[in-house]
């Protein structure tokens, strides 16, 4: 679990230690979490009817939400200091080795939200702005403070932070939020629990030494694939909304998300029936990150005016035309 605003309980591969050490000043920024984010916040900008926003739009949503996004890293790390210490996992990270002072951090975390909302407010709108500092504060408060150590359900409902970047970009193109961004934003709410517990699945034992609640501690492996499993349905059954959600191109969407939705569906069949092999979640958790991107790279391709080259020129007819269409 950003886009234009937010880190999210998005999670990045387990137990991949990146081959070159990042500045600490950058690490805690969590710079791995900020594309996918970005994806959404263009994936919710495709959703918006009428021409494509001004170029220097998009590249200042796309700026404020990843200074947003690093923001909401540095006051996570700053926020679970303590406990990435006492993880194996986390036990090096810049804070907790002492790599980086928390007076330094917080300076840092205060001065990329400034510049965020400033980029936002003057390059984009002030809806885009705000909502991009509602994910910040959702990411942080609701879910790292409240839910987090508290729930096994901390990213069902924390998973708030992570899909507020659709609304970001569909805010910063039309000004305003219809359904289509607020499908795009259900959609990676069901998204998030199979792709975070795939991970929670592979970092249990860590959780367990500490204390943090997550689903496979508190319930067990069985039960988490098992969640897994009807979230994943879940997913691809609200991802073919995408084909009346989009003002152009659903159908062409609609045909080329299939194979996604049948690769997320079997990875995770997979795992529900060999729940104690690593290598299922692992492949569960890393198709699941392409899967999003997926989604909004189809948004955006179903949106291009070539996109009628791909197919029939019906794909370039709004869905809601097709009852004439075929009457």
């Amino acid at each position: 679990m950003v886009s234009a605003t937010i880190t999210a309980p998005i999670a990045v591969a387990p137990a991949i230690r990146p081959s070159v050490k990042l500045p600490a000043w950058l690490e805690v920024a969590k710079p791995r979490l900020i594309p996918l984010l970005l994806a959404t916040t263009l994936g919710g900008m495709a959703l918006s009817s009428g021409d494509a926003p001004a170029a220097s739009t998009i590249i200042c949503t796309l700026v404020g939400g990843s200074l947003a996004s690093a923001a909401a890293g540095v006051l996570n790390c700053l926020w679970e200091q303590d406990l990435d210490g006492r993880m194996q996992r986390t036990s090096r990270r810049a804070l907790p080795s002492g790599r980086l002072a928390q007076r330094q951090a917080f300076a840092l975390a205060i001065g990329l939200t400034i510049l965020s909302v400033a980029v936002l407010v003057v390059g984009v709108n002030p809806l885009a702005a705000s909502l991009s500092l509602l994910g910040l504060c959702s990411y942080v408060l609701l879910y790292t403070a409240l839910l987090k150590p508290r729930t096994s359900q901390n990213i069902v409902v924390g998973g708030v932070a992570g899909a507020i970047p659709p609304l970001v970009g569909a805010a910063a193109a039309t000004g305003s939020l219809g359904w289509a961004s607020w499908w795009l934003f259900s959609l990676v709410m069901l998204w998030t629990p199979a792709h975070f517990w795939a991970l929670a699945l592979l970092l249990k034992d860590d959780y367990r030494s500490v204390g943090i609640p997550m689903l496979p501690v508190v319930k067990g492996v069985a039960v988490t694939t098992r969640a897994i499993s009807h979230y994943a349905w879940a997913t691809v059954g609200l991802s073919l909304l995408g084909i009346v959600a989009l003002p152009t191109g659903g159908l062409l969407y609609g045909l080329m998300v299939l194979p996604f939705n049948a690769r997320l569906l079997q990875l995770s069949s997979q795992l529900r029936s060999q729940p104690d092999e690593p290598q299922r979640a692992k492949a569960m958790f890393r198709w699941s990150i392409f899967y999003l991107f997926g989604i909004c790279a189809l948004l955006l391709l179903a949106r291009l005016p070539q996109a009628a080259l791909l197919g029939p020129q019906l794909f370039n007819v709004p869905f809601a035309a097709l009852p004439t269409l075929v009457g």
